[in-house]
C-alpha cells in the first residue's frame, strides 16, 4: 500500500500537478465536455431501450449494461476530474488517499464492466450471425443473459485490491508490485481485445462469404424491429457497408485501448513512460465511455427512429399565405 507521499505525486490518469494552469484548465474543460456528452448519450440509449419494447433484445441488453458502466465514468468520475483540475495542487482533497481510492474505484468498476460489455456484445453478434438460430436461442435465454451481465459486474470487483497500484503507476520509482500490476492490466486488456477481434473478424468473414445471412448484416433480428425496415441495398453494397462498420468499430476500440497496453508493458519490461504519455493513454481509454453509445447505435435505423420519436421536433417556417386570403 503506498504511503501518503506517493499518493500526492502526479497521477497518471490525467492531472499532472507540474503542468501550467492553462494546461490544467484545458484538460478540465475537456473532461467536462466528455462528461456531459457521455452522460447524455448513455442515458439516452438506456431510456430508448427501456421505453421501446421492440428494442429490448439480447444484444441491446449488453449495450445497456455497458452504458450503465460508462455512466460510472462519465457521470461520476469525469466531473470530479474536471473540478479537481481547477483546484490548487496543494489542495487537501488532492492529498486524501481515501478520496483517491474512491475515484479509482469508480473508474476501475466502470471501465472493467464496460470492456466486458464490449466483449459480450461482440460474442452475441458472432453467435447470431455465424451459428444456427437454435444455438443462439439456446445460449441466450433470459436467465443466461442475466447471468452474463451479473458476472461482468462480479468480475469487476476482483481488481479492487489492485487499485492503489494502478493509481501509483508512474508516480514513484518502479517496484515489484506496481510493475506486476501494470503487466496484469496490459495482459487483461490484450486478452479482451484478442477475443473481441476474433468475434468481429469472424463476422466479417462470414458476411463477405455468405449471401444467405444478408438479412442480419445490421446485427439485429429483423423480426424484432419496432418499425418497418427500409428496402435493403444491393447485397454486394450491403456486405461492403457492414464490413466497413465492423472494421471502423474495431479501429476506434483499438485506438482507445492499445496505447495504455503498450505504456503498461513499457513500464514492466523497461522503464515508466513519461507522465504525459501515461495521461494521454488513460484519457483515450476513458473517452471510450463517451463514444460507446454512438459506436453501437449510429448504424441502427430503429435507434434513430426511436430517438426522433422522443426528441422535440423543430417545425419549419410557416408557409406564406396566398394572395387574397385572410
Amino acid at each position: 500500500m503506498p504511503n501518503a507521499s506517493s499518493w500526492s505525486a502526479s497521477s497518471p490518469l490525467l492531472l499532472l500537478w507540474e503542468d501550467s494552469s492553462g494546461t490544467r484548465i484545458f484538460l478540465s474543460l475537456l473532461y467536462a465536455v466528455l462528461a456531459i456528452s457521455g452522460t447524455l448519450s448513455n442515458v439516452m440509449v438506456i431510456y430508448l431501450v427501456f421505453s421501446f419494447k421492440k428494442l429490448q433484445t439480447t444484444s441491446n441488453a449488453f449495450i445497456v449494461n455497458g452504458c450503465a458502466a460508462d455512466l460510472s465514468v462519465c457521470a461520476l468520475w469525469m466531473p470530479q476530474e474536471a473540478v479537481l483540475g481547477l483546484l490548487p495542487p496543494n489542495s487537501s482533497s488532492l492529498r486524501s488517499a481515501e478520496y483517491r481510492l474512491l475515484r479509482g474505484g469508480l473508474l476501475g468498476l466502470g471501465l472493467t464492466v464496460s470492456l466486458a460489455s464490449h466483449l459480450l456484445v461482440a460474442f452475441n453478434r458472432y453467435v447470431l450471425i455465424t451459428k444456427l438460430p437454435s444455438v443462439y436461442q439456446a445460449l441466450y435465454q433470459r436467465k443466461h443473459t442475466g447471468c452474463m451481465i451479473g458476472l461482468s459486474w462480479a468480475l469487476a470487483l476482483l481488481p479492487v485490491p489492485l487499485l492503489p497500484g494502478l493509481w501509483t503507476l508512474g508516480s514513484a520509482p518502479p517496484d515489484g508490485g506496481s510493475r506486476y500490476t501494470a503487466l496484469l492490466l496490459a495482459l487483461a486488456v490484450l486478452g479482451q481485445t484478442a477475443l473481441l477481434l476474433h468475434c468481429y473478424l469472424g463476422i466479417v468473414r462470414r458476411v463477405r462469404g455468405s449471401a444467405k445471412r444478408v438479412s442480419v448484416l445490421n446485427f439485429h433480428l429483423l423480426h424484432q424491429l419496432p418499425f418497418p425496415a427500409a428496402p435493403p441495398p444491393p447485397r454486394r453494397a450491403q456486405r461492403r457497408l457492414s464490413s466497413v462498420s465492423v472494421l471502423l468499430l474495431c479501429c476506434v476500440f483499438l485506438l482507445g485501448t492499445q496505447p495504455l497496453v503498450w505504456v503498461s508493458l513499457l513500464r514492466f519490461f523497461l522503464r515508466p513512460a513519461p507522465p504525459a504519455l501515461q495521461a494521454a493513454s488513460w484519457l483515450l481509454l476513458c473517452s471510450l465511455s463517451a463514444l460507446n453509445p454512438l459506436l453501437y447505435t449510429w448504424r441502427s435505423e430503429e435507434f434513430r427512429r426511436a430517438a426522433r420519436s422522443v426528441l422535440p421536433r423543430t417545425d419549419g417556417p410557416a408557409a406564406a399565405p396566398r394572395p387574397g386570403t385572410a
